[in-house]
């Protein structure tokens, strides 16, 4: 490991293979369960790499053992590890950065990372007590000091130093797509431990047959910052009268400690405390018909927000039953389809002659462009939307760009020129929402394109063609041009 002079900026860039374990103790997945934990006692450590051809294919933790042991009785001696390792294993390149393998522990909950070359054999492993030593501002050491947090006011002061976290992984550069993903994973656990402590201090819970639900770039799991909060409840429709009512209490109790301890309300009440966000599954089901077989300009809005609806906490089977409902209804109403592109192209990129980048020319946010506006929506409803048709309703942007590339409904290339848009659009959001935070500002969504260097002036162009190229194709796709207006 590193010498502890090393800044925390300094460390985020250092190579994995500059700081792992090497080489990092292995075993196959036949030998006995009781031979690897003579290894395991021998070396002083808390895992071991399962490997097949010198590849990492899983993982054996000491939590394995004492779960066998719990369990197997007098029949442990007839174990092998490949009956109880963890098979599959998240790996990262020797070449990856440091803040790549911090960004993987946190978001996957883990804390051994094998670390592989381009030929994907092992060549050494890493894990969070080495990183958590060098780095007091890292995500891992946020997560546990999070997940520790006995009172909302001790998680009102770690939201503030998550801002201090991003900005100092965007300034390491950071890749925008793990980054953006970073947050949403800090989002969810930072709501879900608000819940556990509701339950415990308060004893406000959530009835089991019921869900809240995050909409719209939470729901998608991709929101840069968390500046508002979008959300919606939904309970099964046999429910009693104090169960509705615990409902309530558990929503309006939820909305009121996330703006306590910095996340604002929604400006337009798009949350699961107002009762037109809160419904029985029936009562979704016939609202979203509605929104579906008469798709006007409120209705299409409103469908927009929750169609990337993701549970939170509660029973998932419901969210599942809503999803399979919304395919269906729009099957039943075909037209949906076209009209939903129509308001998406309704917006195209600002981008003029010779490639000139065109500005807002009045309002607040004139001489600047609105990124929202610009690319960021139309890529997001955009691919919302065919994922929509081809049956693929969960997922980031990036996921479900990747996977209309997989399917054919995009080319591949094309799958990457969005990918990469929408990565560039969402970084000089993000760089913008930082900014303002720093200032003490609102989190906007414009920028002066004039103020950018000029590397970043010729990548929002790129991306800007790309946002144009992907609306040609929606276009196209649903034969918008043969539609009356």
């Amino acid at each position: 490991m590193p010498d502890s002079n090393f800044s925390e900026e300094s460390f985020f860039f250092l190579h994995i293979g500059s700081v792992c374990r090497s080489p990092a103790l292995t075993c196959t997945p036949h030998i006995s369960v009781i031979e690897a934990a003579r290894l395991m006692r021998e070396h002083n450590i808390a895992g071991l790499v399962i490997v097949e051809g010198e590849k990492p294919i899983g993982i054996l933790s000491v939590r394995d053992l004492r779960d066998l042991i719990a369990t197997a009785g007098e029949n442990l001696a007839g174990y092998k590890v490949c009956d109880i390792m963890h098979a599959g294993v998240t790996t990262v390149r020797s070449q990856a950065y440091v803040f790549e393998a911090i960004f993987k522990m946190a978001k996957n909950n883990i804390h051994h990372l094998p670390v592989v070359n381009d030929e994907q054999k092992l060549v050494g492993i890493i894990n969070a007590i080495d990183l958590l030593s060098q780095q007091t501002r890292s995500p891992l050491y946020l997560t546990q000091e999070m997940e520790a947090a006995e009172s909302i006011e001790e998680l009102k002061a770690i939201n503030s130093r998550i801002l201090e976290m991003v900005r100092s992984a965007m300034s390491a550069g950071a890749e925008t797509r793990s980054l953006v993903q970073l947050i949403a994973h800090f989002n969810d656990g930072f709501t879900q431990r608000i819940i556990t402590i509701m339950e415990n201090q308060e004893g406000i819970t959530l009835p089991s047959r019921a869900a809240y639900l995050a909409l719209g770039s939470e729901g998608r799991g991709e929101q840069t910052l968390r500046t508002d909060q979008d959300s919606a409840l939904i309970y099964a429709d046999d429910i009693s009268t104090a169960e509705r009512d615990a409902c309530q209490r558990f929503a309006s109790r939820l909305v009121d400690a996330l703006e306590y301890v910095g996340i604002p309300r929604c400006p337009g009440n798009t949350m699961a405390s107002n009762p037109q966000w809160q419904h029985s599954l029936s009562e979704w089901q016939q609202l979203l018909e509605q929104w579906i077989s008469v798709p006007t300009g409120e209705r299409m809005v409103n469908f927009g927000m929750f169609q990337d609806f993701r549970t939170i906490h509660g029973d998932v089977s419901l969210e599942n039953n809503l999803h399979e409902f919304i395919y269906a209804a729009t099957r039943r109403n075909m037209l949906f389809f076209p009209y939903a592109a129509k308001n998406i192209v309704r917006f195209p990129a600002p981008l003029g002659m010779f490639g000139r980048i065109k500005v807002e020319r009045r309002g607040k946010n004139r001489g600047k462009v609105e990124l929202k506006k610009a690319g960021i929506f139309a890529i997001t409803e955009g691919a919302s939307l065919l994922a929509l048709e081809n049956n693929v309703d969960k997922g980031t942007t990036w996921d479900k760009l990747e996977k209309l590339g997989q399917m054919g409904v995009l080319s591949t290339k094309v799958s990457e020129t969005l990918s990469d848009s929408f990565s560039q659009l969402v970084k000089l959001r993000l760089q913008r929402q930082l900014s303002d935070l720093a200032a003490g500002n609102k989190p906007s969504n414009a920028i002066d394109p004039l103020r950018l260097p000029e590397k970043s002036q010729k990548r929002l162009r790129e991306a800007l063609r790309g946002v144009n190229q992907f609306l040609r194709i929606i276009r196209d796709h649903y034969r918008l041009d043969s539609i009356s207006r």
